[in-house]
This record gives structure tokens, C-alpha cells and sequence, in this order.
């Protein structure tokens, strides 16, 4: 097959050619690099890369292949990694010019144990500047939507996102406090899933017990998501909260066939403005899981109050920690992260005691909701992919937003609740922008949740309409 061909497979496809002997990891790799090196001065994904060794790494798996116990579950695929995880003798430089020249000594826990399931990583994904849903930085610059250069490739995954869509890769990581995964999956139109805390495990940089920010795996369909998150998950010592997978894989898990019997729909979970195009495409969408024979309800827990909780916590976690690059480095800080660290700073004790009973109280009303309910929908997003030249969305369907990540709202509101979500390609708005429809599953419920996004993907039929080649 052509370069292009192969850019076009699945990593599931490309995962079960290899272990046929049918396609070498080195043959692999050599179309991955000619792809990259074809699409992404198009649109700015991959900053930085290290073709090189992958292309060795490459060639000694191939040279191996009669080893099977070399062969983990992500056995010769190549891999995009995030700019704010450590892939060891690359740069990490969170999108700032602070770290420009940071080279990361060893590969954080999460690439390392994808890694050690047998991923080769390529390069470094874009992002923001430290956080946010809209990948751009002064390091880098934008990364541009592969549907629509003029427009956003959301984010903080935004360069995943877009990679993923353009065939650049098959797999690529994602992290998630408050939708940075699930953003850019459905402005990409791929698929993105944010894992229950602990499921995979994170690096040293992050607060050890913090639940927020997860890392979570990234591709163009479900089952390559259920790959990839075979690949990640377990337990590591440098994450206390993780744990060890245990009982069947979550591909395995795919080929059952019980499917959600009762699922509840909400265009806006009662707490968030958005965009009635927006909403219209994922009630459609939403409708079509009666397809599998589940009835769909409009419903939804009460999401009282978890906005300005979400926010109060966020906060704490960012001053946690960037308080001290802050304090030495303010006047080469993006505004909106000066802006995030500083609110942290100024939070009272009433009010993180009052945000963590709120969290509380959610975390219990969403655990009754998923003893009638199987599965909770919404969409991922509030808006559309924006013009790229805006900093971030100032109103949604005519109402101003009172902060930078305000427009993400519905996806830190699920953040709050500590449950596995998947953003799924739901449809298209009237100019041909994808948009994503968020699904819920009850906590540790990854698998039941992959296999019935797994089966809708079926249903929806758009696994396959990413553009490849940037419009």
C-alpha cells in the first residue's frame, strides 16, 4: 500500500497487519514520516519531531518481529505525544518560551508505559501556552483545523486533535482537566476519551492526589481509543492513585453484545448556554441510540452550583502549580494563565470548603442517576470551531462569557464528576464543521462506555469522513 493509503487505516487495521507479518513496523514508519513530512507544515501539529530514532526503533521491531513477547498491545503504531507530557530526550515546552529549550530527561509515566506496550513515538503535539481549549503559543504559533484552516483546532490537544484527523498518525495523547482532550476531538472530529482518575497514570509534574486532570488516549474511532487505552492503562509508583487493570481488555470488551438499555440527554445539562445549532445535532445524534434499543430520556442530574466549584478548583490546582514561575517570570506569562493563577492565589478556605461540597453532592446525584440510567448525553461543546484569530469564544448564542474558558463549560461540569466521557463525532454544522457529542458512562464504567460508542460510531457512520488532506 502507498503512504497515503496507510495514513488512511485505522491503527486497529494497522495493529492486526503488522502482527500478520503484512506490514512491518519500519514500512509503517516510513509512510508516517513521509505523511508528516507532506501535511504538517499545512497545519502546524507536530512542532517538534524525532523521526530519526523513531525510524530506528522502527527498523530494530522489525528486525525482532519473531519476538513475540516484545510485542505489547501497541506493538509498532506510531505515536503523537502532548507537548505538556515528558517524552524522554525531547522538548517539553508547554507551549512557553520559558521552556523553549526544556529537554525532558525521561519519558513521564504515562508515555513510558505506552511506550513500554510497544508505541513509538514521533513527536511532540502543539498546544496552548500552559492551558487552555485553543492551540496556539509564541513558541509554535497555531496549529490550523485540517476541516477549516481559518478556524480553531480547539484544545489544549488541539495539535492530537489535528494530527489525528490528517493521518499524520494513528494514536496520540491527550490530557483532560476541564475538556482539553474532549475540545479537540470534536473540533477534529475524531474521538477522544477522558478515562475515570487513576486509570492511567500520570507524571511527577502533577499535584499527587489531585482527581482533575487525567490522561487519556486519543484516535479516529472508538476501537483504536480502546487500543490505545489497553496500552496506557495500570498502575505506576509515581501515580498513587492509579491502579492496576485488571479482568478483560477494553478491545476484547468491544465484541459484547449488551448495549445501554435507558440513556439521559440534556442539550445543556441546565447549567450552560449554547448554541441551538450545536444542540440540534446532538439531539439528532442522541436520538439515534434508541438504534441500539435504548430509550432515550431528556434528563439529566442537577449540575447546580459544579461550574463555580470546577472553577475554584481549577484554580487552586494551576497557583499549585505554577505559583513559583509566576512569582519569577510574570511579564513572559500569557495573560489568561497570570489571570488563572492568580484566582487560585485568592481563594478562601469557605470557598474551596464550599467547592468540594458541591463536588461531593454531584458525585452522589450522578451515581443515583446511573442506577436508572446507563449512559448520560450531552454535547462536547457549546460552539463550533471559531475563528482562529480569536483568543477564545466572548458569547455563545448571544450571551457574553465572563471568563476565557467559559465556553468549555459543559466539559469541566463532567470533569466534576469524576466519570469516564467520550466525545464522539455526532454530525456536521450547515458549513461543514464537525461537532461531537459528549457520552457519559457511571465511574470505572470505561469499557461498557467504549462498547456503546463503539457500536453508535456504527450507527452514526462517520468514522471514517476526516478530511486527510487539510481543507
Amino acid at each position: 500500500m502507498s503512504s497515503d493509503d496507510l495514513s488512511r487505516l485505522f491503527a486497529t487495521e494497522l495493529s492486526a497487519r503488522m502482527r500478520s507479518g503484512a506490514l512491518s513496523p519500519l514500512e509503517l514508519m516510513d509512510a508516517t514520516i513521509s505523511r508528516i513530512e507532506a501535511v504538517n507544515p499545512k497545519v502546524n501539529a507536530l512542532p517538534t519531531l524525532c523521526l530519526d530514532r523513531a525510524r530506528e526503533q522502527a527498523r530494530a521491531m522489525t528486525q525482532q518481529r519473531a519476538s513475540t513477547e516484545l510485542k505489547g498491545p501497541l506493538w509498532g503504531l506510531p505515536l503523537a505525544v502532548k507537548d505538556y507530557n515528558d517524552l524522554g530526550g525531547v522538548a517539553t515546552t508547554y507551549g512557553s518560551p520559558l521552556f523553549a529549550d526544556n529537554i525532558a530527561r525521561h519519558s513521564d509515566a504515562t508515555i513510558a508505559k505506552l511506550q513500554a506496550s510497544g508505541a513509538i513515538p514521533v513527536g511532540k503535539s502543539n498546544v496552548p501556552e500552559w492551558a487552555g481549549a485553543h492551540t496556539f503559543n509564541p513558541v509554535f504559533g497555531h496549529t490550523l483545523n485540517p476541516w477549516n484552516s481559518a478556524v480553531s483546532a480547539g484544545g489544549s490537544s488541539g495539535g492530537s486533535g489535528a494530527a489525528l484527523a490528517t493521518g499524520m498518525v494513528p494514536l496520540a495523547t491527550g490530557n483532560d482537566l476541564g475538556g482539553s482532550l474532549r475540545v479537540p476531538a470534536s473540533f477534529n472530529g475524531v474521538v477522544g476519551l477522558r478515562p475515570g482518575p487513576g486509570r492511567v497514570p500520570r507524571g511527577v509534574r502533577l499535584p499527587a492526589f489531585d482527581t482533575l486532570w487525567v490522561e487519556g488516549p486519543m484516535g479516529r474511532c472508538v476501537a483504536d481509543v480502546a487500543l490505545m487505552l489497553d496500552g496506557a492503562a495500570g498502575h505506576d509508583p509515581a501515580d498513587p492513585l492509579s491502579f492496576q487493570h485488571t479482568g478483560e481488555g477494553f478491545v476484547d470488551a468491544l465484541q459484547h453484545t449488551d448495549m445501554p438499555r435507558r440513556v439521559g440527554f440534556s442539550p445543556d445539562l441546565g447549567v450552560v448556554p449554547m448554541e441551538p445549532e450545536v444542540a440540534k445535532v446532538c439531539e439528532a445524534a442522541a436520538e439515534r441510540f434508541s438504534e441500539i434499543g435504548a430509550q432515550v430520556d431528556r434528563y439529566a442530574p442537577d449540575f447546580s452550583g459544579a461550574i463555580e466549584a470546577f472553577q475554584t478548583l481549577r484554580g487552586v490546582l494551576i497557583a499549585q502549580m505554577m505559583e513559583s514561575i509566576l512569582q519569577q517570570h510574570r511579564e513572559r506569562i500569557a495573560p489568561e494563565i497570570i489571570w488563572n493563577i492568580e484566582k487560585g492565589l485568592a481563594v478562601t478556605n469557605a470557598q474551596l470548603l464550599d467547592a468540594e461540597r458541591v463536588r461531593s453532592g454531584l458525585y452522589r446525584r450522578i451515581t443515583a442517576f446511573f442506577e436508572e440510567y446507563d449512559l448520560l448525553l450531552c454535547p462536547t461543546v457549546s460552539v463550533p470551531p471559531f475563528p482562529k484569530e480569536q483568543r477564545y469564544v466572548e458569547t455563545i448564542d448571544g450571551q457574553p462569557t465572563q471568563t476565557y474558558i467559559d465556553w468549555i463549560a459543559i466539559t469541566f461540569a463532567i470533569t466534576m464528576t469524576s466519570c469516564p466521557a467520550l466525545s464522539l463525532p455526532a454530525g456536521f454544522t450547515k458549513t461543514g464543521l464537525p461537532v461531537g457529542l459528549q457520552v457519559i458512562g457511571p465511574p470505572r464504567g470505561e469499557a461498557a462506555l467504549l462498547r456503546a460508542c463503539h457500536r453508535m460510531e456504527e450507527v452514526l457512520g462517520l468514522a471514517a469522513q476526516v478530511p486527510i488532506d487539510p481543507r
